[in-house]
């Protein structure tokens, strides 16, 4: 019983470690942010790519109140897993960031510089008394100096650089895949197509333009870009990765 009583308090107190080094609440959250949805991200030379399955609980949900995918800046962008709120804050502080850096210097802020700038203050609520961990992870990806980067960014504060990533629910099967599919010369084309297939690998091999989302920056314009609905189904129309029109009938009758 005693013993149990030591492992509560350890439990409890984010600043406290436990006998074997570790910050219980931070390890949580990282349980919070496998219950997310699944978000990815793939580096290819002509630019960065970031998919995310934004699924529906109610078909009278808007579908465009889901998000998942952020403009933090012309050059950047960003996706999350996790609890949407926590990111949220940690999106409006990112774009608030790459402001303060525009006006102060004159310049786009660095991708990297933008990563470590927010894992720092992720890192600040691991060892704050009265306060809690960020419940998610984020994708941040961006060119720099002509060069595409990608980061991940964990409840413990700690940025990592990726070629191809996964946050989210399902992460280590994804993981799997783009381990075995990635490629270094790998076109945007390409990356995106990389995406969406790693997604539909956990997904029954079917997509739905409306049930994801997929932005772009190429390194040739430096311009973050989401895709429409149009632009999606023709991805995923080319990949066989559409829904059959027979369940989908099906589908609709059952609603």
């Amino acid at each position: 019983m005693q013993g149990q009583n030591q492992q509560q308090a350890y439990d409890r107190g984010i600043t406290i470690f436990s006998p074997d080094g570790r910050l219980y609440q931070v390890e949580y959250a990282r349980e919070a942010v496998k219950r997310g949805t699944a978000s990815i991200g793939v580096r290819t030379p002509e630019g960065v790519v970031i998919a995310v399955d934004k699924r529906i609980r109610s078909p009278l949900m808007e579908r465009d109140s889901v998000e998942k995918i952020h403009k933090a800046d012309d050059h950047i962008g960003i996706a999350s897993a996790g609890h949407v709120a926590d990111a949220r804050q940690l999106i409006d502080f990112a774009r608030q960031r790459a402001q303060v850096n525009a006006l102060r210097y004159g310049e786009p802020i660095e991708v990297e510089t933008l990563t470590k700038e927010v894992t720092d203050y992720i890192q600040q609520y691991t060892q704050v008394g009265g306060a809690r961990p960020f419940g998610v992870a984020l994708i941040i990806a961006g060119i720099a100096d002509g060069e595409p980067r990608l980061y991940e960014t964990d409840p413990s504060g700690t940025p990592y650089e990726w070629k191809a990533l996964a946050v989210g629910a399902d992460r280590g099967d994804i993981r799997d895949y783009l381990e075995a599919n990635y490629e270094e010369d790998l076109t945007l084309d390409g990356g995106v197509e990389l995406a969406l297939k790693a997604l539909a690998s956990v997904n029954d091999d079917e997509l739905t333009p409306e049930g994801l989302g997929v932005a772009t920056i190429p390194v040739e314009t430096e311009l973050f870009h989401e895709l429409t609905d149009e632009e999606k189904a023709e991805y995923l129309e080319g990949l066989d990765l559409l829904p059959d029109e027979g369940e989908e009938d099906e589908d609709e009758d059952e609603e």
